[in-house]
């Protein structure tokens, strides 16, 4: 009886010990604050902790009618009984549920052409660099072989199929540049021995998921090698979706659009003769050996759009659904950590 005992409290130790170790992060597109849906503020909150992240980047932040949205988030969930901290951003944001150590711009907002913002953090004595992101939205050259402009989304006399066409009109955004600037600087943390982790909607899918074997998907018609995941990767970044579920095919892990029953139909569709859904909200992190990635899951519905239709799940996308609506046309990515 004793050693069973004693069994049972080491394994309780273990659990305890492998439990504390983990960090949750949650990339979180947040269509304007939550405003578009009723209660969508609510809703961002809701899900925060139902998911319990440790870890939120946001994108969409308008601190409208001047409001400062990240301190509404932290206030709303002191009420609750949760302590996180934040900072000023627009655009996109961080909120944490560790101390921020210090924050900086890398990006800033300019003309809606996104932003990257940087937050240390400190995960039990470890510093831990976490970068938002939330790119250029404009010149979203994925819709160009679909038959649709990527800056005014009015439909073309024919698609662009051509994959040095797509690259050329994808060129003239300002996501390469912001991307650029994120890598110069997350090498120097990596460099002093700290995490780095990036949340954010790109506004671009990835380079892994365009291939050759793919392009008969979704109405791409083109495999496209596009750059801004190219760029993390030969960087030395890990794309944690495709980590964890190489099988583009099979996971897509398409992000946007998604079906969301509480808001005018007309406003979820950008390309109704199309499939425009794509994956574009990501977390990547700097592969060290003290960092394991445990599990990454989509959150919100099951069902997206398509030729201007409401379309059922048909991927083996691991899903957790929402429980009390959503707020957001796009999904969220959970992403957990072991952090030694």
């Amino acid at each position: 009886m004793k050693y069973r005992l004693l069994l049972i409290l080491c394994l309780c130790f273990s659990m305890v010990s492998a439990k504390d170790k983990e960090l949750k992060v949650l990339q979180f597109n947040i269509w304007q604050e939550g405003s578009i849906i009723e209660n969508g503020f609510d809703m961002i909150v809701d899900e925060i902790l139902r998911l319990e992240a440790d870890i939120v980047t946001f994108s969409e932040v308008r601190n409208y009618n001047h409001t400062r949205f990240n301190d509404r988030i932290v206030e709303a969930l002191a009420q609750k009984g949760k302590t996180f901290y934040s900072f000023y951003s627009y655009d996109s944001g961080i909120l944490s549920r560790f101390p921020i150590i210090s924050t900086e711009t890398i990006f800033p907002e300019k003309d809606d052409k996104g932003s990257l913002y940087k937050a240390k953090v400190d995960f039990k004595g470890r510093t831990i660099a976490v970068y938002t992101a939330h790119l250029d939205y404009k010149h979203a050259a994925n819709y160009l072989s679909r038959g649709y402009d990527g800056s005014t989304w009015k439909k073309l006399a024919k698609p662009v199929v051509n994959a040095d066409s797509i690259l050329a009109d994808n060129a003239k955004s300002m996501r390469e540049t912001a991307i650029a600037l994120f890598i110069d600087d997350a090498k120097r943390e990596i460099k002093n021995g700290n995490l780095v982790i990036l949340g954010g909607d790109f506004n671009e899918p990835s380079h892994k998921d365009w291939t050759t074997n793919a392009k008969h998907l979704y109405d791409r018609k083109v495999a496209v090698h596009w750059p801004v995941t190219s760029l993390l990767e030969n960087a030395g970044f890990t794309d944690a979706y495709r980590l964890k579920y190489p099988d583009a095919i099979n996971y897509p892990g398409i992000t946007f659009p998604v079906f969301n029953p509480d808001v005018e139909f007309k406003k979820l569709v950008w390309a109704p003769t199309s499939d425009d859904r794509d994956r574009i909200d990501y977390i990547f992190f700097s592969p060290l050996p003290f960092v394991k990635l445990k599990d990454i899951v989509l959150v919100g519905p099951e069902e997206s759009i398509a030729f201007n239709k409401v379309v059922p799940k048909l991927s083996k996308d691991k899903i957790i659904l929402p429980i009390n609506g959503w707020p957001t046309d796009h999904m969220a990515v959970l992403a957990t950590f072991t952090v030694d």
